[in-house]
């Protein structure tokens, strides 16, 4: 056929003509190589899957490892007993006398240093030194000088809030603990950013450690942190800044990268020195890109701030943790409301400071003006006297109690909890037993009552069909190393979960992200809803979840599948949004309908942008798993809550932690190998035609 039906013949395009009964796809070179090579690992792939459920049905039951709750192996009792020989060791070994109980001592110190002047009672007084009038007036302060005023009103709004929820202590403890943590964070991250800017060797030294720091649960720092710094304010400190360090060194590296070298070349040709350099140019220059870092070091360290509630964190977070144990639904939306509008606020702040530092760079205006001193006189002298009225009056420091109206939003969302349960019980079953029973059930089945010989051999040349060699090795390093640590079973029964879980979160990844891809009016309606999923910490998700679903496993992958699909659904966005419009716009032409340019066109080329999704969702998902665990998920998750409130599963606790960072460097690294090798694939193929 000719015409306008005819095959594009230009390379790198996809061309359509008329068949009988629809149109056929003309693939590219580079699709029609993958497509080459895809039936035989295809079918080798199907055959050892048909080979695994063959040997299930055989050997059901057989060389599972399973283990109790209570139980115990060789290894949990040594690690027991390792961490009881550190408990006893802490008041006589000099590394504890003389470095570790310094360490505590001094970030113990420094958080009640912050306490002390925004939430706990202090100097003899009985209201901390700054009371909530102070706190807000302080707080709308800098977020005029350092953003604008809608941005202070909406501060002011936000920290009044705390107070109108009944929660102004735990807020202030929570945001004492924040602070803290930020300022010891950036006080490193800041200066190693600077050093893996200028450097590129350590620049590659480091991006490893930082991509372990990023990629291991969070909660697997807490026991062992626990360890050397008891539980309390120090270890929850470290442990979030385990966590936000890493934004801040990455951002601080890129903002100092993007600095141009003929920006450089001016200041050496004016005869600069490089500490001149980094002072006068590049600090500067990077000085925008340097508080988007200190926004992202914010979020981490708040969404770890109260997760850390489980080492006896202060703040909000043991409100949100006391509440999900007792199963108390308002009182934990509640909490989880005011800690959502403390991260709103604090983002938007540093948001609209990055902001204003580009305006004025780009307008110029970096040094300060005499009316802008002014401003700033004013504003501070606002903010000073309201700091005096809250430290001199009671009424000023105490927030008011006929203000209080937490107890109705508890009870609102009691009632709605409530409500939801009676009236939708029937619908939120069906489709919790839907999920369960067609999905959950029989994979966990199958990895639960396999040999774990036939399930590792079957894993390691799945990984060799879809991966590579490399990642075949890890895979077999991380199964050996879950059947050393005695938790095979659970961990099991945890991969069932994840793997579910991340199902459902590529399923909306795909559907939403390509929506969003395609318009900009949706991806402007979804984009900040995507965004406030992001910035929540995670106790907050399980709080409607938990009204809707109860205490079950269904629970914790529903949970999961919030928190991890907003990063899935803005990858495959960009991905779509990423397509060349000249192909798009020649298969248009050449008649394809919006689902085959979906399906043939705009998928197969954002294909990295999918498998990257699915990278983040199964890392995003694997993070969830110890919060499953405190709302019925069971197996590694519970085995990590259970060893911070049982003396004798210590040792089991720790185990299923290092258990988690094993499957998710398993998963990371199998993800990144099957999509490099798509990748070659289709550049061979690219190369070839």
């Amino acid at each position: 056929m000719t015409g306008r039906g005819e095959a594009v013949k230009s390379s790198g395009t996809v061309a359509m003509r008329p068949a009988k009964g629809g149109l056929r796809t003309t693939m590219s070179g580079v699709a029609a190589r993958v497509a080459a090579r895809l039936p035989a690992r295809g079918y080798l792939v199907a055959a050892a899957l048909a080979v695994w459920v063959l040997g299930w049905a055989i050997l059901r039951g057989r060389d599972t490892l399973a283990l109790g709750g209570a139980e115990l192996t060789p290894l949990h009792g040594g690690l027991n007993t390792g961490m009881d020989a550190i408990d006893d060791s802490r008041n006589s070994n000099p590394f504890f006398l003389y470095f570790i109980n310094y360490i505590r001592l001094f970030i113990d110190e420094a958080v009640r240093f912050v306490q002390a002047l925004i939430s706990q009672p202090s100097f003899d007084r009985p209201v901390p030194v700054l009371g909530w009038l102070g706190v807000t007036g302080l707080a709308s302060a800098i977020a005029l000088l350092y953003g604008n005023r809608k941005v202070a009103l909406l501060t002011a709004a936000g920290f009044l809030s705390f107070g109108v929820l009944g929660l102004w202590q735990e807020s202030m403890d929570t945001l004492a603990l924040t602070l803290t943590a930020v300022a010891l964070s950036l006080a490193v991250g800041i200066p190693l950013g600077v050093w893996a800017g200028l450097s590129d060797r350590f620049h590659r030294l480091v991006t490893p450690v930082l991509d372990f720091m990023q990629t291991m649960p969070t909660f697997v720092y807490l026991a062992p942190l626990t360890l050397f710094f008891l539980i309390g304010p120090a270890s929850a400190t470290v442990a979030t800044m385990i966590y936000a360090i890493p934004p801040a060194i990455r951002i601080t590296a890129l903002g100092i990268r993007q600095v141009s070298p003929e920006t450089l070349e001016a200041g050496t040709s004016l005869g600069a020195t490089p500490a001149q350099e980094l002072r006068l140019v590049l600090l500067p220059m990077a000085k925008q890109t340097i508080i988007v870092g200190v926004n992202q070091t914010i979020m981490a360290a708040l969404s770890m701030a109260t997760i850390a509630a489980l080492i006896d964190a202060p703040g909000l977070g043991q409100t949100v943790l006391k509440a999900l144990q007792t199963l108390d639904v308002g009182t934990a939306f509640n909490a989880g409301l005011a800690i959502v509008i403390m991260a709103v606020v604090l983002d938007r702040v540093t948001s609209a400071a990055s902001r204003r530092v580009e305006v004025a760079r780009r307008a110029g205006r970096l040094r300060t003006t005499r009316g802008r001193r002014v401003e700033v006189a004013g504003v501070l002298g606002v903010a000073a006297v309201l700091g005096y009225l809250s430290y001199t009056y009671i009424w000023a420091a105490e927030f008011p109690a006929d203000a209080n109206l937490g107890s109705y939003v508890r009870r609102a969302a009691d009632a709605a909890s409530a409500w939801v349960q009676d009236n939708l019980v029937t619908y939120t079953n069906a489709l919790k037993n839907l999920l369960t029973n067609a999905l959950l059930n029989p994979f966990e089945k199958l990895l639960t009552g396999s040999p774990w010989w036939l399930v590792a051999v079957v894993a390691v040349v799945i990984v060799l069909l879809v991966g590579s060699v490399r990642a075949a090795l890890v895979a077999t390093t991380g199964l050996l190393l879950l059947v050393l640590l005695g938790l095979w079973q659970d961990s099991m029964v945890t991969l069932a979960s994840t793997l579910v879980a991340t199902v459902l979160v590529m399923l909306l990844g795909v559907v939403i992200g390509v929506w969003m891809g395609r318009s900009d009016r949706v991806d402007t309606l979804l984009r900040p809803v995507l965004d406030a999923g992001q910035t929540m910490p995670a106790f907050v998700y399980l709080v409607p979840i938990l009204g809707l679903f109860g205490p079950t496993r269904f629970t914790a992958i529903i949970a999961a599948v919030v928190f991890a699909a907003p990063v899935a659904i803005k990858l495959v966005a960009e991905g779509i949004r990423g397509v060349s419009a000249t192909t798009v716009e020649a298969a248009t032409s050449a008649g394809a309908s919006t689902w085959q340019l979906i399906s043939k066109v705009q998928l197969p080329m954002a294909r990295a942008a999918v498998t990257l999704a699915t990278s983040q969702g199964l890392i995003y998902v694997l993070s969830m798993v110890v919060v499953g665990g405190l709302v019925g998920a069971g197996a590694l998750g519970y085995d990590v809550v259970a060893g911070f409130s049982q003396h004798e599963l210590r040792g089991k606790g720790l185990a299923a932690g290092l258990a988690i960072v094993a499957l998710g460097i398993v998963l990371d690294r199998v993800t990144r190998a099957a999509t490099e090798r798509a990748d070659a694939a289709a550049h061979g193929g690219l190369h070839q035609r």
